[in-house]
C-alpha cells in the first residue's frame, strides 16, 4: 500500500524534450533507454518524448522503427517519439504523412549545426509545408547559423576558446533572429511551430505575439535557463553548463521567469542529454566540448522549489507546464498528463515536507554530475506510479526493463493551443 498522507498527488510528468542514447555522429552519450528512464522515474517523470534521427538516405519511418527497436526492451516508463529530419529532398513530402500515421506527429529541424543537422530556408519551407498538409507539428532548434559561425571563428582566431567564451559564441540575437525567421516561414505556409529550449525572453515574446495574432506558435523553455546565469562559465565547473543555446545573462534570466509567470511559455522540458564528466572535461575548449546536461531527475524538485515555493508560479501552472500541456501538444492527452478516470494511471506523489540538497552522488544518471549539485530543494518525490504500478518509492527503484511501451501520438490538433494557457 502507498501511503500518500500529507503529499501532493500530481499527474506523472511528461518530459517532451529528451535525448537518451544520443549519437550525433561526433559525440555519443554513455547512457541507454534503461538508464535514462530509470532516472526519469526517480524524478516523477512517467512519460518521455525522445527523438528518432533520420540520417541521409533513410526514410523517416525507418528511423522511427530503428529507435523503437532500441527502446522497447529497455524502457521502464512509457515513451513517444519525435523525428529529426536531416534529409528532405524535393518530393519527400509524403514521408511526413507516414510518420503521423504511425503515431509520430512531430518533426524537428535545426537552423544551425552545419553540416549534419542544418536546414537552409528552402528546406525549412518544404518541411513546414509538408508538415502543415500532414497535420504534423514542426519543432525547431532556432539559432542563426551564420551569426554563431562568425562569432565562433572570431573567437578562435583570437585564441579565445576556453569554456568561458561559450555563451559569447552563441549570442542571444542569434536565437531571436532565427525564431523571427521561422515564425515568418511557418506563417507563409500555415505550419504549426513549436520552438524548443527558448533561452531568451525576446524569443518567447515573439512567439507570444505571433500567437496573439492568430498563428499556431508554441514556446518551450528549460529549467537551466531559469536557474542559472552566464556567470557559471567563469566559475569552477564551466563544463557542467555547456549546452546549446547557452545560459544567458542574469537580466535575461529574470525576464524569462517573468515570461513564464505571465503565461507566455507553454511547456517546460529538460533537453536531458547525459554526457559523462570525462566527455565534458576532455578538451577544455568550447568548440570541442559536447553540449547537453542531465535534468530528468531534478525537473520536479527544482521547479517546485524555485517556481511554486518562491511564488513565481502556482502548483497548477507547474502541472500544466510539465505534464498537461506537453501531453496535449503531442496528442497524448488525456491518456497522459491527466488524473481523469480512464487515463493511464500515471501519478507522481510529491512530499512537500522538509528540505533537502540535490547531490550528484544520489542521481541515477550515468554522467557522474548534475548542474544542480548543492541546490537546496523543498520536498521530494516520494513515489512514482506508471500505469497503476508503483515503480519508485521512498528512494527505492522498483521498475523493470520493458515495462514501458510506445504511446502513439494523435495528429497535431491546432485547436489545442487555446487550452494551453493558464496561470
Amino acid at each position: 500500500m502507498l501511503d500518500a498522507a500529507g503529499c501532493l498527488a500530481l499527474p506523472g510528468l511528461v518530459d517532451a524534450h529528451v535525448h537518451l542514447a544520443l549519437d550525433t555522429g561526433i559525440y555519443r552519450t554513455d547512457d541507454d533507454f534503461g538508464i535514462g528512464t530509470r532516472s526519469a522515474a526517480c524524478g516523477g517523470v512517467t512519460t518521455i518524448v525522445d527523438f528518432a534521427t533520420q540520417l541521409a538516405g533513410m526514410r523517416p519511418i525507418e528511423a522511427v522503427a530503428q529507435r523503437m527497436a532500441e527502446a522497447d526492451p529497455l524502457v521502464h516508463i512509457d515513451y513517444a517519439l519525435h523525428c529529426m529530419i536531416t534529409d528532405f529532398p524535393v518530393h519527400a513530402e509524403p514521408s511526413l504523412a507516414d510518420l503521423v500515421r504511425v503515431g509520430v506527429p512531430s518533426v524537428k529541424v535545426y537552423t544551425t549545426y552545419r553540416p549534419n543537422y542544418y536546414a537552409d530556408d528552402a528546406k525549412l519551407l518544404r518541411i513546414m509545408r509538408a508538415a502543415a498538409e500532414a497535420d504534423a507539428l514542426v519543432m525547431v532548434h532556432a539559432e542563426n547559423d551564420a551569426i554563431v559561425s562568425e562569432a565562433t571563428q572570431a573567437l578562435v582566431a583570437a585564441g579565445r576558446t576556453r569554456l568561458a567564451y561559450h555563451a559569447v559564441a552563441r549570442p542571444a540575437v542569434a536565437e531571436v533572429e532565427a525564431v523571427h525567421r521561422c515564425l515568418f516561414l511557418a506563417r507563409e505556409v500555415g505550419a504549426s511551430l513549436f520552438v524548443v529550449h527558448c533561452s531568451t525572453p525576446g524569443a518567447v515574446h515573439l512567439i507570444h505575439q505571433a500567437r496573439q495574432a492568430g498563428q499556431i506558435a508554441i514556446a518551450e523553455t528549460c529549467p537551466q535557463y531559469l536557474l542559472f546565469s552566464d556567470s557559471v562559465y567563469e566559475g569552477q565547473r564551466p563544463a557542467w553548463y555547456i549546452m546549446q543555446p547557452p545560459i544567458r545573462a542574469e537580466e535575461l534570466r529574470q525576464e524569462l521567469w517573468q515570461a513564464v509567470a505571465d503565461g507566455e511559455v507553454d511547456s517546460i522540458g529538460t533537453d536531458h542529454c547525459d554526457y559523462s564528466l570525462a566527455q565534458k572535461r576532455a578538451t577544455g575548449q568550447f568548440t570541442t566540448t559536447p553540449g547537453g546536461i542531465p535534468g530528468l531527475e531534478t525537473l520536479l524538485p527544482v521547479l517546485y522549489t524555485y517556481g511554486v515555493q518562491s511564488g513565481r508560479i502556482s502548483l497548477e501552472r507547474l502541472v500544466r507546464l510539465t505534464s498537461t500541456n506537453p501531453a496535449r501538444v503531442y496528442g497524448l492527452y488525456p491518456q497522459k498528463g491527466s488524473l481523469e478516470v480512464g487515463a493511464d494511471g500515471d501519478v507522481v506523489v510529491y512530499d512537500p515536507q522538509g528540505r533537502g540538497v540535490i547531490a550528484a552522488s544520489e542521481q541515477h544518471t550515468i554522467g557522474g554530475y548534475t548542474p544542480y549539485d548543492g541546490f537546496a530543494v523543498e520536498g521530494r518525490v516520494k513515489a512514482t506510479v506508471s500505469r497503476g504500478r508503483v515503480i519508485y518509492q521512498d528512494g527505492q527503484f522498483m521498475g523493470e526493463p520493458g515495462w514501458g511501451r510506445f504511446v502513439p501520438g494523435r495528429p497535431f490538433d491546432r485547436g489545442v493551443v487555446e487550452q494551453l494557457y493558464g496561470r
